[in-house]
């Protein structure tokens, strides 16, 4: 009975539009409260919430989000986007190719899609609409790139899924790499398709100088990714000291081309701890949730119900892929992930999946959650800087979902086709 009092308020309290960690919160007091057994008292909120947050690898978090926060402040994003535009700004649609690639780049440094979404949709959409674009194409291609944030490594939520399930970090990170590449190739893809059915502008091709000196100039920014993955790879450092890594490059980057400013860095140190600050409560809370859960039995009750009803890989894949889309509509991907994947990933192991492709999949999929209403964080920021309404991008916006989700589904069913890529680079990962 208090179990579904737990899960009955904590819907209420979302519907009622409370911030979801304090959503989960309230109704994990009420039911710690309610609960007569000793075992389950008020104290193990405060408990777990510190057993949730004493993980080394949760460290890694701030320091990535520190790292976007760095980019965008000193100008870091600003000359990735005209590295890009080096490269591909003088095919038709050009401003929008830009915008694909360096959200593709951009998530191979800091693992955030918020960040990319604010950064480059500042600078993209204002200057893509004054281009000639329409401002709701503007808008739906920078919130759907802007996923690519939380798939290609390191990605930020494969590190608190990694965490949560206690698999390598590494394996999940490299297992990213291939449906990330295949969501901003297909995203190419669809604007070359947009762009000669609109007659949208190519940009002038960057003189050959000039050009160089573009290149020159932003590579060690470019290389960033290459220094992060292959470290990990390589076994020189855990994904946590990766993120270190990334973070003091990115302030020797903004050193070297001397945009850093004392009132800069404060600002950016403010603006990590505000953002770190949301995402570690909303895991420590979480934790408790999960715990109360697992007290009552819960994942049992439900892996019993989903064996009975998946009898094989690929049913139980596209059940996760299911429940993961519907969640990822309401739900961040934090507390998504806190609540379901202790619940999701003994399932899938019993059942015979492996465990780095589910995490990949669960990962790829609550990406999608980033551009689907009614949450849709990325799809909502991005509408904000277009100012546009989402009534009026939403037609758009089905037809890239629906591409994202056709190789969201090819990649949960068929495991070697991501899988191959860290078992190579991985072996001793045993995936």
């Amino acid at each position: 009975m208090l179990a579904w009092l737990l899960i009955i308020i904590l819907f209420v309290a979302i519907f009622m539009c409370l911030p979801v960690s304090f959503s989960i919160g309230l109704s994990s007091l009420v039911v710690l409260f309610a609960e007569p057994s000793p075992a389950l008292t008020p104290w193990v909120l405060v408990q777990r919430l510190y057993y949730g947050l004493d993980s080394f690898t949760i460290l890694a978090i701030p320091l990535f989000l520190m790292t976007a926060e760095i980019m965008n402040a000193t100008g870091i994003t600003d000359r990735l986007i005209r590295f890009c535009n080096v490269l591909v700004g003088h095919i038709r649609g050009g401003l929008a190719h830009v915008n694909v690639l360096v959200s593709m780049v951009f998530a191979g440094i800091s693992g955030s899609s918020t960040a990319d979404t604010a950064g480059i949709g500042k600078v993209l959409i204002p200057a893509m609409t004054k281009e000639g674009y329409s401002k709701e194409y503007s808008v739906v291609i920078t919130a759907v790139s802007s996923t690519l944030g939380q798939i290609i490594p390191p990605s930020i939520i494969a590190v608190i899924y990694s965490a949560t399930v206690g698999i390598s970090v590494g394996a999940v990170f490299i297992c990213g790499i291939i449906p990330g590449i295949l969501i901003g190739v297909s995203q190419m893809a669809l604007n070359a398709i947009y762009s000669h059915k609109h007659g949208y502008p190519r940009e002038e091709r960057v003189p050959f100088r000039k050009a160089i000196k573009e290149l020159i100039t932003t590579l060690p920014a470019v290389f960033t990714p290459i220094i992060i993955i292959g470290g990990i790879v390589g076994g020189l450092f855990t994904a946590t000291e990766a993120a270190v890594i990334a973070a003091s490059w990115a302030l020797l980057l903004s050193l070297f081309y001397r945009t850093m400013t004392i009132k800069k860095f404060w600002k950016i140190l403010k603006n990590t701890v505000e953002v770190s600050a949301a995402t570690i409560l909303c895991i420590g809370i979480a934790t408790v949730f999960s715990y109360i859960l697992a007290f009552y039995r819960v994942p049992e009750t439900l892996g019993a119900w989903i064996t009975s009803v998946c009898h094989s890989q690929s049913a139980f894949m596209l059940l996760a892929f299911l429940v993961f889309m519907i969640v990822g509509c309401f739900m961040d991907a934090t507390p998504a992930i806190i609540m379901l994947a202790p619940v999701i990933a003994p399932i899938g192991l019993a059942i015979g999946c492996n465990p780095v492709h589910l995490g990949c999949i669960i990962v790829v999929t609550l990406a999608l959650g980033l551009v689907t209403p009614p949450y849709g964080l990325c799809l909502l920021l991005a509408c904000q800087i277009g100012e546009t309404s989402l009534q009026k991008v939403m037609p758009t916006l089905l037809v890239f979902m629906c591409v994202m989700i056709c190789i969201i589904l090819l990649c949960a069913l068929w495991p070697d086709a991501l899988l191959w890529l860290p078992r190579w680079l991985m072996p001793n990962a045993a995936i």
